[in-house]
Formats: structure tokens, C-alpha cells, sequence
């Protein structure tokens, strides 16, 4: 308990900790605009998808000594959060309007657009009536108006997919087998860190457009805050206690990997892609996160790398 790594990993967990209760404050003081929040995901998913490959599938081979296991694993926590997604509709990030005339339900993640090359369908306008002249989303068949208690379940799914960040963190840090060179788990620490805001700032979203007041998100953020730095140091301190907790540490960090695709290419990344402008900005931005996983290597421990 008073290796090096365990305090770098108290660290960590403080760190997220400030992170999620920074995202969930956001809609109390300050409005992102819509470029804004597609920039931060855009880049978000770079960081989770080069994360998941080059850091915790790697290190995951190394802990289990199987190719096979990893990949099974990396399948099961893959399965997983898809299943989150679509039971609790986990990672409705909120959406702003935009100078591109984009309507969006800060609710339900949805979007109307009126772009030739959107890929949802809306209602067309009567005959000789100008594209300005559609019903807005409010009036729509396909808009869900928001619900006081709508939340819960976005809250629930969060809940859940913040515990398998805690695991992903402490497997991370416990894969250093105690080497106190370099920043143990430091790769999965950032892609947690840049992410938590954005999974609390959904939740407050969801209660602020369904009208409960500031100090209830803040309770509502306080709790959700603990959840990740909470579970990643009861993992850290009760796996060595198994047998062969080696095994199980390469286990979960697959199964880590697993999570981090499914939220950066089935969650992240096509969000980013239904919207046509800001192309390149998205894309550059998405290569930066990519760069930023890669240069994480250099400051985690050497032997994590030699493999």
C-alpha cells in the first residue's frame, strides 16, 4: 500500500475526481458552443483509440501471456459497453446550436439537419415552402421532449461505465509490478482524465434541461465523481490479494481495451462524422489525440514497452 505506485495511483484518481466535477459544473457557469464540444470529442477519441491499441492491448498480451485471452477479453468489455449504449443510451453528449443551422435536442443527442448529406430523415416541407420553413424539432415525430426524470437511466449506464474506468486505471498502474521509473498506467490516466468531463457534463445536461435545480446536479455530480477513483483503488489493493493476480490484472486491462474502442468508434467518432462542416478542424484534431497516445509511451515505465 505504500509502494510508488499506489500514490501515483491516488494521484490519478484525485486528478479524474477534479475532472468529472469540473464537466458536471460546466452547465452552471459556462455554455459550450457546438464546435466546441465536436473539437473535444474528436480529439477525446484519438486519445481513447490510440490508448486501446498501443498501451493496454499490448500490456495486456504481456500480463496474460496469450494473444488469445486478450482478444477474448478485449471482445467481452467491447460487447459490453455496446450494450450499455443501447440499454441506458450511455454518452448522450450534449449538443448546441451551431452557425451551420443545425437543430439539437440537448436532451437526447439528437440532430436535424438540413444538409443535403445528413443522414436522418426529415419531414418535408410543404410544396414551394423554403427549407427555413420546416417544422422545428420540438414539432418533429422524431423528437423526444425532455423528461424530469430521464436522467436516471443515463445516470445508471454512466455508473457502470465509470466503475470499468477505475478497473482500466488500476490495471494500468498495476501492470508496473511495482517499478517505481517513469508514470505507471499514465497512458489509460489520460484517456479517463480527457473523457470524465464529458460523461458528467451529460448527466447535469440531462438534469438541467429537465429542470431540476443547481444544487441537486451538484449532489448528482458529487456522486457520480466518486464512482471511477473509488473503484480503481478497491481494484488495485483486493486483486493482488488473488492467486496469479497477474493474470487478472492482463485480463482486465484487455477487457479495458475492449471499452475504449467501443466508446471511440462506435460512440465518439460517428457523432463527429455525421456533420459536414469542420472537416478538417475534426480531423486534425482527431490525429492529435492519436499523437497524444503515442507520446504518452515515453513517460510510463520502459519495461511496459520492451515486449
Amino acid at each position: 500500500m505504500h509502494d510508488s505506485p499506489f500514490w501515483i495511483l491516488l494521484a490519478y484518481s484525485l486528478l479524474v475526481l477534479a475532472a468529472s466535477l469540473a464537466g458536471g459544473w460546466i452547465p452552471t457557469v459556462w455554455r459550450w458552443n457546438h464546435r466546441m464540444m465536436q473539437g473535444t470529442m474528436s480529439f477525446v477519441g484519438g486519445v481513447m483509440l490510440g490508448i486501446a491499441l498501443l498501451h493496454l492491448l499490448p500490456h495486456s498480451v504481456a500480463a496474460t501471456g496469450s494473444a488469445d485471452q486478450t482478444h477474448m477479453a478485449a471482445l467481452l468489455g467491447l460487447v459490453t459497453i455496446f450494450l450499455l449504449i443501447r440499454v441506458f443510451r450511455v454518452h448522450q453528449h450534449p449538443s448546441y446550436p451551431d452557425e451551420c443551422g443545425h437543430a439539437h435536442d440537448p436532451s437526447t443527442g439528437q440532430h436535424w439537419h438540413d444538409e443535403l448529406d445528413s443522414p436522418l430523415v426529415v419531414p418535408a416541407a410543404p410544396p414551394g415552402a423554403a427549407p427555413s420553413e420546416l417544422p422545428p424539432p420540438e414539432s418533429r415525430s422524431d423528437a423526444s421532449p425532455s423528461h424530469g426524470l430521464s436522467w436516471i437511466g443515463l445516470f445508471a449506464g454512466m455508473t457502470l461505465h465509470t466503475m470499468l474506468d477505475g478497473v482500466a486505471l488500476a490495471a494500468s498502474v498495476s501492470e508496473s509490478h511495482g517499478s517505481p521509473a517513469g508514470l505507471p498506467g499514465f497512458g489509460a490516466f489520460v484517456a479517463v482524465f480527457l473523457h470524465k468531463p464529458l460523461d458528467a457534463l451529460s448527466i447535469t445536461s440531462l438534469m438541467a434541461a429537465g429542470g431540476w435545480s443547481h444544487r441537486w446536479q451538484r449532489r448528482v455530480n458529487y456522486l457520480f465523481a466518486l464512482f471511477c477513483p473509488a473503484t480503481a483503488l478497491a481494484f488495485y489493493l483486493g486483486v493482488p490479494l488473488l492467486p496469479d493476480s497477474t493474470w487478472y490484472i492482463g485480463l482486465a486491462l484487455g477487457f479495458s481495451a475492449g471499452v475504449f474502442l467501443c466508446i471511440s468508434l462506435a460512440d465518439i467518432l460517428p457523432e463527429i462524422q455525421f456533420h459536414a462542416h469542420d472537416r478538417l478542424l475534426l480531423t486534425t484534431l482527431l490525429i492529435i489525440g492519436l499523437a497524444v497516445a503515442w507520446l504518452v509511451g515515453l513517460v510510463e515505465p520502459a519495461h511496459l514497452h520492451g515486449h
